[in-house]
């Protein structure tokens, strides 16, 4: 079974769990990150270019920088990712904006803790872990 199946089983199985909203945009994000062409590193790059290099570099040190749905828009202009995101957890793109502002700096300090993308190899306990803290299973 590859990296995306793995998270899509993870994802499905975190929403059936919870059974809320909150597990599937979730588990909608993390399977529009392990689809997204160049992954977290892509996202990364988009950010930084799109004028978020602070925010990332806060985020990946673990520090609390707060982004609004526009800067996410701005900083993702171009990727699909936001659309790909609401398409997958079944919300309009406005909610998606604004649950990315919000879960973004907790993903790109796991999945990329000091501004270095995750190894394919760690992605599945890394996405296990995030989805855990974000539908409240957290161990």
């Amino acid at each position: 079974m590859g990296i995306l199946d793995m998270l899509t089983n993870l994802a499905g199985q975190a929403g059936q769990a919870a059974q809320g909203d909150q597990a599937k945009v979730a588990g909608g994000f993390i399977e529009a990150l392990t689809s997204h062409p160049e992954g977290i590193t892509g996202i990364l790059n988009s950010l930084k270019a799109n004028g978020m290099a602070d925010h990332v570099s806060q985020w990946a040190n673990g520090q609390a920088a707060q982004a609004t749905p526009e800067q996410v828009q701005q900083g993702l202009s171009g990727t699909g990712f936001l659309e790909s995101f609401a398409q997958k957890a079944g919300v309009s793109p406005a909610i998606a904006s604004a649950a990315v502002a919000t879960i973004l700096p907790m993903a790109i300090q796991h999945f990329a803790p000091n501004g270095q993308a995750a190894s394919q190899s760690s992605m599945g306990s890394l996405a296990t872990e995030f989805l855990g803290k974000l539908t409240g299973n957290a161990s």
